[in-house]
């Protein structure tokens, strides 16, 4: 059975779901039949004990009313999977380089529209009319340091390394801030920044300025032979024989645009900090959930670390997550203080629909399919 945690609430639209903590005794309630099909239902291809898993939670009005795990963290130990699991995070590791970002423009020690040039010594010349604010946003037009790495490649790739790998190119796709294309580069750039800036390494920047204070324990940007992850989900890739390793890729050391390791229950944190506005003021956060106009009047789409458009009339924030054996989602309505991630450790599959099909309940609506930003976002991936 699913490992099943949170304390007990109602599910307004269409289940009631009462949790306890995983384990306990008198203070576990089981889920109503009808309920727990519903919900196991929907990661019925995680449900297994021979896969690898997947790990959910749903958070409404600041409490948690979902959190479930399925499947196996790790094959090879037969380590089941549960809320505390962590996975690396891929792409939703963008919205705690933003943040940090932002950290140090509160505090006066950058301006979003500096010109990276000025701040980070080594950022190549022809990049630059590149600002902070291009990165964030995705419009600067940048390459994908990923093009620049061999297939042969062995040895990783690390956010200092991006530098070298955006001088082989000699300029950008279009004008910065004149057209949006998502680029990975462009968050590796800007941990760099952050350690220029606030004058520490990246990962313990995170540490110390949003991960400690959230109380988020066993949240890290992973670095390999220096800091260890907790509870570690491990990835996987189907083929015809079944799932197969593959955890690592030449890139995957990179933190800034994808190097995070975290839970759904340590999220929970995270999720509650953006509504309290714990880390950042309001206004600085309304600023990061508001997509740039372009030039002919299109919206980019893309604060800082979010994907932004409407659905239904509502707000709706979204990230997907894909890396080397883990696929991930997360989905935000925030005047509806409605919050689904979904984390898992496998390569393909489409988490965003998962999550969106919890969020459609909560909201008292489904949908067949439903286009989220990225689908249609040039080059995100």
């Amino acid at each position: 059975m699913p490992n099943l945690t949170a304390p007990s609430l109602a599910l307004p639209v269409l289940f009631a779901v009462m949790l306890g903590c995983a384990g306990a005794t008198s203070s576990t309630r089981a889920l109503p039949a009808a309920d727990a099909h519903a919900v196991d239902a929907i990661f019925a291809a995680h449900d297994t004990p021979e896969a690898p898993g997947a790990s959910v939670v749903v958070i409404h009005e600041g409490r948690v009313v979902l959190s479930r795990a399925y499947g196996l963290a790790d094959l090879q130990t037969r380590t089941r999977a549960t809320p505390e699991t962590q996975y690396r995070l891929a792409s939703l590791s963008k919205q705690f380089t933003a943040t940090a970002i932002m950290l140090l423009a509160e505090e006066g020690k950058l301006r979003y529209d500096d010109r990276v040039a000025d701040v980070l010594p080594g950022f190549p010349a022809y990049l630059r009319e590149v600002r902070i604010r291009h990165l964030l946003h995705h419009t600067s037009g940048i390459w994908d340091y990923e093009a620049f790495v061999p297939d042969t490649q062995t040895v990783q790739v690390k956010d200092r390394d991006v530098l070298e790998l955006l001088s082989r190119a000699d300029r950008t796709y279009f004008p910065p801030g004149s057209a949006v294309r998502y680029s990975n580069s462009g968050y590796a750039v800007l941990a760099l920044v952050v350690e220029r800036v606030g004058g520490m390494p990246f990962a313990r920047f995170l540490h110390e300025r949003i991960f400690a204070p959230l109380g988020m324990r066993s949240t890290v940007a992973h670095e390999e032979g220096i800091s260890t992850v907790a509870r570690r989900a491990y990835g996987y890739v189907a083929d015809a024989n079944g799932f197969r390793p593959r955890d690592q890729s030449p890139t995957s050391a990179v933190l800034g645009d994808g190097g995070i390791y975290s839970s759904v229950a340590e999220l929970v944190a995270w999720d509650a900090a953006l509504d309290a506005h714990t880390l950042v003021r309001a206004d600085t956060q309304r600023l990061a959930w508001t997509p740039p106009t372009l030039p002919d009047g299109a919206s980019a789409r893309y604060g800082f670390g979010w994907f932004v458009d409407e659905d239904g009339g509502r707000m709706r924030l979204s990230h997907h997550g894909e890396t080397s054996g883990f696929t991930n989602a997360i989905v935000k309505y925030p005047e509806q203080r409605l919050t689904v991630i979904v984390l898992t450790n496998r390569a393909g599959g489409e988490p965003w629909r998962l999550a969106q099909r919890l969020a459609d309940r909560w909201l008292g609506h489904e949908t067949e399919r439903r286009e989220w930003p990225f689908e249609t976002f040039p080059n995100a991936r």
